[in-house]
């Protein structure tokens, strides 16, 4: 089975990437996470809730920081919101997390059949695709053309040029699934979107100077 990896650059005025948010507080992660992200590319594939993701699961990211952005609350109020248990009608307060004009390169490393489906689906989605949430619309193509390299994770990311001058300016900065990685995602699809089941999967966090033998 031929390996690759895809690039697939996430831009947008507003992206969130929730982890482990509940009710009325909903946070944002850092980067991008993977159960996001693989929902994206089932909106792009066509894919509803109810549909196996584990061909997706599969593939290993890694996710380039180009811009981390700053977060930004959104303080949400609902009104006439029903109790599960009945009773009157309720005012829902919520607080809202975004990260604000963050720029990432996110590659995906499996099996390059796939990869070229999900490459293809990016260039014309099926469904809407959005960054985390629906409010969160790409500001750029998600298709990168010229976006599918026949290289493992690392030097694909290494690969590509900075998005931003914030990004030529400073050290590399990755975030790469690692078996063996010190940190922790609770964001690993263990099922179908319709189970909303999730496991860990470990990653660590590099920085490199850019076109350097570290980075690749």
């Amino acid at each position: 089975m031929a390996t690759a990896t895809l690039l697939i650059p996430l831009v947008a005025p507003l992206q969130c990437w929730g982890l482990d948010s509940r009710f009325d507080h909903r946070h944002t992660a850092a980067e991008p996470s993977k159960s996001g992200v693989l929902g994206l590319l089932c909106a792009a594939l066509g894919r509803d809730r109810a549909q196996p993701v584990a061909d997706l699961a599969a593939l290993r990211m890694g996710v380039r920081v180009d811009r981390p952005g700053v977060l930004v609350r959104d303080y949400h109020t609902a009104l006439d919101v029903a109790a599960a248990a009945g009773g009157p009608l309720a005012t829902v307060v919520s607080h809202r997390w975004y990260l604000a004009d963050a720029t990432f390169l996110c590659g995906l490393e499996g099996d390059a059949a796939l990869l070229r489906v999900v490459h293809q689906a990016l260039r014309e989605p099926r469904w809407p695709v959005f960054l985390g949430r629906k409010s969160c619309v790409p500001s750029v193509p998600l298709h990168l053309p010229g976006g599918l390299l026949p290289l493992p994770l690392e030097p694909a990311l290494a690969a590509h040029p900075p998005l931003t001058a914030q990004a030529a300016a400073a050290q590399m900065h990755c975030v790469i699934e690692d078996p063996e990685g010190p940190q922790f995602r609770p964001d690993q699809p263990l099922g179908n979107f319709d189970n909303r089941h999730f496991g860990h999967r470990r990653v660590r966090t590099t920085f490199a100077p850019w076109n350097s033998p570290a980075s690749s």
